[in-house]
């Protein structure tokens, strides 16, 4: 029945499965900024869960997809920055003085990751490299009525951050850790 399906989408014009998924990652590849499901479906001709799915299957397949509060984007390098793991600790209420510390001393955010009791280590993409991103994860937060992960560990958690050198990667701790942010 499978194979009926793909016969189907050739007779209308579509691309079959395989082709589909390949044309995805090039057209991630070609990308700097995430796209949304959404978006990546109208291209195709095909529905937001099909993509979802061809997502799934491409990531099963090792290729680093993330999905970010903005859409899908490939894992790329830190782009020539270098990576740091920082803790942190704070109220739902400090949450936007937090992203925009880091954000406006120069470093991005990579990802959330909290050490929940029962599942383990659970951690959310974010890929904030500016006062935008930071607006734009917060109002999807509110209109979604979401929980930071970090509302599971009251409040603390730790962030993969990208700086583009260790003097950069300073001056954030600083500012957070004169914020009372950063876990010490």
């Amino acid at each position: 029945m499978h194979g009926v399906h793909e016969a189907d989408e050739r007779a209308e014009g579509k691309l079959d499965t395989v082709e589909r998924r390949s044309k995805i990652l090039e057209l991630l590849q070609g990308r700097e900024e995430p796209m949304s499901a959404s978006s990546i479906a109208k291209k195709f001709s095909v529905s937001r869960q099909i993509i979802v799915g061809d997502i799934a299957i491409l990531r099963a397949a090792d290729h680093t997809i993330m999905a970010t509060p903005r859409g899908y984007i490939l894992e790329k390098e830190a782009s020539g920055g270098r990576v740091y793991t920082i803790a942190c600790r704070h109220t739902e209420e400090n949450l936007a003085e937090e992203l925009y510390t880091v954000v406006d001393n120069g470093g991005g955010l990579l990802d959330v990751i909290v050490e929940h009791p029962l599942y383990g280590q659970i951690s959310g993409s974010l890929q904030i490299f500016s006062r935008y991103d930071v607006d734009l994860f917060l109002k999807k937060l509110r209109e979604n009525r979401a929980n930071p992960l970090s509302t599971l560990t009251e409040g603390i958690h730790l962030h993969t951050l990208s700086c583009p050198s260790p003097e950069v990667f300073a001056r954030v701790r600083k500012a957070l850790s004169e914020k009372g942010i950063l876990l010490e």
